[in-house]
């Protein structure tokens, strides 16, 4: 995973540099204080750092940058570091790139060239190292995943495979935390676009006020705070995947701006009166019932027509419970190497409860319910106790069952099984837990628990 950390004083400009990279590098990490440099570098694992040059206020000589780049190439001599300059200190620039820095980068910056130099360091800190360092523009067809057998998944992924090379516009529907996003990604990477951007708007997250600008750009003095010009995302995406997520939180009075740029494939910035042409497949999402606010018209139908010529409905977990267990399995793998925790089994009782359980949050829910039962759990196999179940109803009935009375059933089924083993190794507990799968204080939980 590509590793970034950017340093300056001026929180401003560490927000705006993370907002805008952390779509393209894997992780990106902040720091206002340059004091902390050198625990950071040592224990970090970097490899790119964005640097700049003045930390003290009304001084711009350069001389800290310097002395920061010498610490920073004392530490890990093989690290790519970038420096941040304004436009007065490029000849303090070019004598630190003298120095051992690969690149700088003018403040105010453009985007678009600002993620050139970091690509092109990230390319120098895997040539150094003879390591392979991926970012979002580098990486390799199809690595994203979607765990499922189930009918309706099936289905699925036949239809993501009839289309995924084309340029259709896809709509993505289902509840949250059913994977829209990673349906989004496997499309993109399937692509004939997969080796060029994929831009992911979160439109739930962009307030009324700064849509245009963050959709769309502005350039510098459009408006009190525009600072410097802006590059959009759909410019972002020129050329690649442009993911509108929750769209149907679009406000109706922008959502026929958004359909003209959509119709006319071009953007002009807030503050421009220049169109500018992008070339983008587009991929949206919403866990709204978009067919509803139709016909309430609060969504527009010409919009709707616009983004759905292929329409996706993700199900919901309730109603692909076979895939339950491999997901559970999954996610297993993945904490306990993780956190490196001995659970390495689903107990047979759990797994039935998790089957039955109604999972509002999906697989979402599940993924953070394994995690957190993971990293409590103390045995080889992760049993009920180690779970954390909302209300009883939210587990389906079976039978004509109620939840409490299949959940009476469990526990009775145990307590037998628990009997049966005390008087088998004579209240061995050891032998007990080995023979149950149960770390020794399930056991004497359980035998608290029944009164044993």
């Amino acid at each position: 995973m590509s590793k970034l950390l950017i340093i300056d004083d001026d929180v401003d400009v560490l927000s705006a540099a993370k907002l805008f990279l952390k779509r393209h590098f894997g992780q990106v990490d902040i720091e206002k204080n340059p004091e902390k440099i050198p625990f950071l570098i040592t224990n970090g694992n970097y490899d790119v750092v964005l640097l700049d040059m003045n930390f003290t206020r009304d001084v711009n000589t350069g001389k800290e940058g310097f002395q920061w780049l010498d610490r920073i190439l004392d530490i890990d001599p093989l690290i790519a570091v970038v420096l941040f300059t304004a436009y007065g200190d490029v000849e303090m620039a070019v004598r630190a790139i003298k120095m051992g820095a690969v690149d700088f980068v003018l403040k105010p910056w453009d985007n678009v060239k600002l993620l050139e130099t970091m690509n092109s360091a990230f390319e120098i800190r895997q040539q150094r190292t003879g390591k392979t360092v991926k970012t979002e523009q580098s990486k390799e067809k199809s690595k994203t995943q979607v765990i499922g057998k189930s009918q309706p998944m099936l289905k699925i992924f036949e239809t993501v495979e009839r289309v995924a090379s084309t340029d259709a516009n896809i709509l993505i529907l289902g509840e949250n935390g059913t994977g829209k996003d990673l349906i989004a990604r496997i499309l993109h990477e399937n692509s004939d676009r997969a080796n060029m951007p994929f831009v992911h708007a979160d439109l739930g997250s962009i307030s009324e006020s700064l849509f245009e600008s963050e959709l769309f750009g502005h350039v510098k003095g459009a408006f009190t705070d525009a600072r410097e010009e802006r590059t959009g995302r759909f410019e972002e995406a020129n050329g690649g995947t442009i993911f509108l997520d929750e769209i149907g939180n679009i406000p109706l009075s922008l959502q026929a701006k958004l359909l003209n740029v959509l119709q006319n494939r071009s953007v002009t910035k807030v503050g421009s009166n220049k169109p500018k042409n992008i070339d983008i497949r587009l991929i949206c999402a919403t866990n709204e019932p978009i067919y509803d606010r139709v016909n309430q018209k609060t969504f527009r139908q010409d919009l709707l027509y616009r983004i759905n010529t292929i329409e996706v409905k993700l199900p919901p977990l309730r109603e692909r419970t076979e895939d339950i267990a491999l997901l559970a399995e999954h996610f297993l793998k993945i904490y306990r190497k993780k956190y490196n925790r001995p659970a390495n089994a689903i107990s047979g009782s759990l797994l039935k409860q998790l089957q039955r359980y109604h999972w509002s949050g999906n697989v979402r829910e599940l993924q953070h319910a394994i995690e957190r039962a993971v990293i409590l759990s103390q045995g080889n196999t992760l049993q009920v106790e180690d779970f954390h179940f909302n209300e009883a109803d939210n587990f389906r009935e079976t039978d004509q069952n109620s939840a409490f009375e299949n959940t009476y059933q469990l526990e009775e089924m145990e307590k037998s099984m628990i009997l049966k083993a005390l008087k088998k190794y004579n209240g061995n507990i050891t032998e007990v837990s080995r023979e149950l799968g149960l770390s020794r204080p399930a056991v004497y939980r359980r035998i608290e628990k029944y009164g044993l």
